[in-house]
């Protein structure tokens, strides 16, 4: 049986293992490898590494605090890589992130986006809030003309609370 990860606040030198992650997920949104960097650096207290034997990144949560919210914990992103999926340590993440945030800054609520179809997303955060004891309110917060690109997908804001242990 591998050992369980350790998780802990990533460093700026998880960056680019952290963009892999991302980026092999097929499922994120990819953003630049600075952007990973940056967010290494200043949100690190908001932000989770799940560490493999050997130290590398395996898997990772993104997230802060919203400004105008500062009860509500926003989680940009989530992932794992292929070969330690299945296992819940997507569930280990969000559980790890969201106590230690709850501990320290006192949120009482989590908000993040899922595009339309994205079932292990939708999954992994409805059973969290089924493990709180928190409601679930969804809405479109980003309609897909919104984005320059084309052919994304609306983003659908899901809002969890609030929390309790």
């Amino acid at each position: 049986m591998p050992a369980v990860p350790r998780l802990e606040s990533p460093e700026v030198a998880d960056g680019a293992a952290i963009w892999r992650i991302a980026r092999d997920s097929k499922t994120l949104d990819l953003n630049s490898s600075y952007s990973y960097l940056l967010w290494c650096r200043d949100f690190a207290g908001t932000s989770l590494v799940a560490r493999g034997a050997d130290g590398e990144p395996v898997g990772f949560i993104t997230g802060y605090v919203r400004p105008e919210r500062p009860g509500t914990l926003v989680v940009w992103q989530v992932a794992v890589d292929e070969a330690h999926r299945g296992r819940g340590l997507a569930a280990a993440l969000l559980e790890g992130l969201t106590s230690r945030v709850a501990g320290e800054r006192g949120i009482s609520s989590l908000e993040t986006t899922i595009t339309p179809g994205n079932t292990a997303s939708e999954r992994l955060f409805t059973s969290y809030a089924e493990r709180h004891g928190a409601q679930v309110a969804r809405e479109v917060l980003f309609d897909a003309a919104l984005f320059p690109d084309g052919g994304h997908d609306p983003e659908v804001l899901y809002r969890i609370g609030p929390l309790s242990d």
